[in-house]
């Protein structure tokens, strides 16, 4: 049989197999350790979805700004996944993760420690993003050790895909957990602040990430792959600003606009880096990426099906959460039953069901398969109308998405992981987590960039066609000189969030009611960016369906067949 029917393909000498080694198998408690950690990853990394509504309200951001509240988190871990496989291999995977839970609640911790509105919202973004990213640096740690942990130490198909199967549940039910834990983190008041209950969830977050921390260090077996090893600055420092780069122009972009110095500036800086990070690369005796490994079919083809793949999931959880909290106004609890629905209907059936799918059928299919059902959850949602406000309607595509997921992220780990030879299993995990964590950063800033530019695009043409609410914008605009003293710097607040995009101009009520009870008009515009929201996010449904079809079609066309453990030698199988 052929390297590619194997799975393998054309690879340099130093990824032939390595059947003579055989490494410690994967021990319980280093499987619990995993799974807890990856949960609390996956916990942190959701948070954000569940309070948007919450963050508006209190930080009075921009489209850009609240974006880049998920996306500060997001980007250390896209940027240094691969550097952390390395590290693990390299010194001790137990080691990392116990370094990177901790580095995870420092983080929280920070972010719990935002000062309140009596500060500049400059200084309350900055202390935000840094508690954020900070967090993400300890992610970056956790993600790919505790998918290079359950690689390293399963040797067979069978116990792969249970292993797998495991950490996979784990990691979305992390995602079950966390909109249930911040809707009712957001009834708790915090202090003065009636909006800042969303730093109860930061806190439950740095909890688990230092209980889970303790417990992998008591019950985890400490493993390690040295040989051949060593850290690559260079290809790091290329990647990190390739990837930094790009996120910057896609999240910018919608505040800026594409053209702007700063869009175009991005994408020259990682087209720049991109090439020095491939010139890098080719030269280091011990690359952070072996780029050989593209030149197998399997591991290329599943390399862009996996950001498409993870690019739909936190898009659709994304724009799930604009809709619910954001623009229909649903409390972070309510809207946690969509998540619940989603995410749950993924974790229940990974174990059971898609890790016995993946040892009896080419992985190929099943990952074709549940990229198709992520499509039609995502065509049916585009159909539901911005004007339908209701949670039970979107549950129904969602429970067909979130089976789509379980199917999808078990398998394409499965193809990823096992286009390697079992020594280079944390460069495999780092590039997996790498790939995946990419795909969920691009679904906050693509579909932010596509649903915003939309919207507001739509709110200018309405506005310009339409002379009666021209003038009330107009009159609106004027308010705050002529209001009472006492009430001139609300009223300039409200005009100035109208005035920040579209999710401002939904955020500020078209009504205000008077102390007998009466009400009179304020804001003009909410009724139209209620529209022009809904009509923007409903595209990004589209694109999710649009995304998810073409990756599942080329996951079953381009990827070649497997055999049930293609790294390892027949004679060096368990039965």
């Amino acid at each position: 049989m052929s390297d590619i029917d194997n799975g393998i393909g054309s690879v340099s000498p130093g990824l032939s197999r390595t059947a003579h080694l055989q490494p410690s198998p994967l021990t319980r408690g280093t499987l619990v350790a995993a799974a807890l950690c990856i949960f609390v990853a996956q916990f942190g990394l959701t948070v954000p979805a569940g309070l948007n509504g919450l963050f508006q309200q209190d930080f009075g951001t921009t489209a850009s700004q609240l974006t880049w509240i998920t996306d500060a988190f997001l980007i250390p871990v896209t940027i240094l996944e691969l550097s952390f496989g390395l590290l693990g291999d390299m010194f001790g995977r137990r080691r990392l993760l116990v370094i990177g839970s901790g580095i995870l609640a420092l983080g929280f911790t920070i972010c719990v420690l935002t000062p309140g509105p009596e500060t500049s919202q400059t200084i309350r973004l900055a202390v935000m993003w840094s508690g954020q990213f900070i967090a993400g640096v300890g992610a970056a740690a956790v993600i790919p050790t505790t998918l290079s942990m359950v690689a390293a130490g399963t040797h067979t198909a069978r116990s792969r895909a249970r292993g797998l199967s495991t950490w996979a549940a784990a990691l979305s039910m992390g995602s079950v957990v966390s909109p249930v834990i911040c809707g009712l983190a957001a009834k708790l008041h915090f202090g003065s602040n009636p909006y800042a209950g969303w730093k109860w969830a930061f806190i439950v977050v740095a909890i688990l990430a230092v209980a889970v921390g303790v417990l992998a260090a008591v019950v985890a077996q400490e493993s390690s792959s040295p040989e051949g090893r060593s850290f690559d600055w260079p290809g790091q420092i290329t990647i990190a600003f390739a990837v930094l780069g790009f996120l910057f122009a896609v999240i910018q972009a919608p505040t800026s606009g594409w053209g702007s110095r700063e869009v175009i500036g991005g994408f020259v800086v990682c087209a720049i880096f991109t090439a020095a990070f491939i010139f890098v690369e080719r030269r280091q005796e011990s690359p952070l990426l072996q780029l050989d490994l593209f030149a197998n079919r399997n591991f290329s083809t599943a390399a862009i099906v996996t950001v498409v793949g993870m690019f739909t999931y936190l898009a659709t959880g994304y724009i799930t959460s604009i809709r619910l909290t954001a623009i229909q106004g649903f409390t972070p609890l309510a809207a946690s039953v969509a998540f619940v629905v989603f995410n749950g209907v993924s974790a229940l059936i990974q174990v059971p069901i898609a890790s016995r799918l993946i040892v009896r059928y080419n992985p190929k299919w099943v990952l074709g398969g549940g990229l198709l059902l992520i499509a039609a959850g995502g065509f049916w949602m585009w159909q539901i109308p911005i004007s339908h406000e209701s949670i039970a309607v979107l549950l129904p595509p969602l429970a067909v998405s979130g089976a789509g997921m379980a199917f999808a992220l078990t398998a394409v780990t499965a193809v990823v992981i096992n286009t390697v030879p079992n020594h280079l299993a944390g460069m495999a995990a780092g590039w997996a987590s790498l790939l995946r964590d990419f795909g969920f950063t691009l679904g906050p800033a693509v579909i932010g960039a596509i649903a915003l530019g939309h919207a507001a695009n739509q709110i200018s043409s309405q506005v310009n066609s339409d002379p009666t609410l021209s003038q009330s914008l107009d009159a609106f605009n004027n308010s705050a000189a002529s209001a009472p003293p006492d009430q001139q710097a609300s009223a300039q607040a409200a005009i100035d969030a109208v005035n920040s995009g579209p999710l401002g101009a939904n955020a500020v009520p078209s009504q205000i009611q008077l102390p007998d009870g009466g009400t009179v008009p304020f804001n003009p515009l909410q009724h139209t960016a209620f529209e022009a929201l809904g009509s923007g996010y409903s595209i990004g449904y589209l694109v999710v369906g649009i995304c998810a079809l073409a990756a599942a079609v080329a996951s079953m066309v381009f990827i070649g067949g497997q055999s049930h453990d293609p790294l390892i030698a027949p004679d060096s199988l368990e039965d």
